[in-house]
């Protein structure tokens, strides 16, 4: 918490005046997190002084918020990239991400008791290439260059105070190793976590998603469930396809009857997670071999969608 503090006084991002009778005051809340590393052990304790934004109105009290939030495709992308140039991959922490960005408007807070346009940021000139990519404040930094990349963390510890958390090794819940292969991203902790949250982490384990017969719909006439189980399984699922492109097309279907939840479609989604519980290992090779040509196929299914007999996709 006092170095939370420290940040606002070192950013001077407040003064302290008189509580103004004429304009809105927002209040503040601490949250305090863990951060754990790949085998689940807490490495970092952290506090963050945070602003009631639900008691803002926009318009008074500001115009335009921001942060950059890097959607998991770009980090992919990103990692791909890297495997391909082999570029050294450094992972960073903002001490105190929401006091970096410029306000227009006078906000006013109580004691406790930004806006940019991109996440992804890249540098060139001649044959060095460096670039950051951002998710609110967690930071990676590639490049070809070790001294300019030295050079940047330097600058950006001067201006924004950060951790230096060394070689790229776990980001967001993403497991990432490194090789001469390339990257290899898994989410082994995650599905550990997901197994033992629905209590499957026990049961017997399937070899495929779903099955080649399987042909779910609305199914009117089922059994109706409580559907706040299977939303949050298919919401916890749906992060787990950043690494494991082998279930994407399952839950994605799947994920088409959270508003007419029935037994058969709880049963469905508890088969990928029996799936995922025997296959904690799997994850995906971002290679570095030279090779950049995008391939794809599509095995279309002609009439497939019980519902509206559209086409739909049985793999790709």
């Amino acid at each position: 918490m006092q170095e939370e503090l420290n940040q606002f006084e070192r950013n001077k991002v407040w003064e302290l005046v008189q509580r103004p009778t004429h304009q809105n005051v927002i209040g503040t809340k601490w949250v305090f997190r863990n951060k754990m590393n790949e085998e689940g052990y807490v490495v970092r304790n952290k506090a963050r002084l945070v602003a009631k934004g639900y008691c803002q109105e926009e318009g008074i009290d500001f115009d335009e918020t921001f942060a950059p939030v890097a959607r998991l495709e770009a980090i992919r992308m990103f990692l791909a990239y890297a495997a391909h140039k082999n570029f050294i991959v450094y992972q960073m922490d903002v001490k105190s991400a929401f006091l970096n960005g410029l306000l227009e408007e006078e906000v006013y807070v109580e004691q406790p008791p930004s806006h940019a346009d991109h996440s992804l940021f890249i540098f060139k000139s001649d044959n060095i290439h460096i670039a950051a990519l951002i998710y609110v404040d967690d930071v990676l930094l590639a490049g070809n260059d070790r001294e300019r990349i030295v050079n940047i963390k330097s600058y950006l510890d001067g201006k924004f105070s950060i951790k230096d958390l060394g070689p790229l090794k776990y980001f967001l819940g993403i497991e990432v190793a490194r090789s001469s292969e390339g990257f290899v991203l898994s989410q082994r902790k995650y599905t550990l976590d997901i197994l033992e949250e629905f209590g499957l982490d026990n049961k017997k384990h399937m070899k495929t998603p779903m099955g080649t017969n399987d042909k779910l719909s609305k199914n009117e006439n089922g059994t109706p469930i409580d559907p706040t189980l299977y939303r949050s399984m298919i919401g916890s699922l749906l992060y787990l396809t950043a690494s494991r492109p082998d279930i994407s097309y399952s839950i994605c279907v799947y994920a088409r009857y959270q508003s007419c939840t029935k037994e058969s479609h709880l049963k469905a989604v508890k088969r990928i997670i029996r799936y995922i519980n025997g296959t904690t290992e799997l994850g995906i090779l971002y290679s570095s071999d030279t090779n950049t040509n995008l391939v794809g196929f599509s095995d279309a299914y002609w009439a497939g969608d019980v519902d509206d007999r559209k086409s739909t996709t049985g793999g790709c």
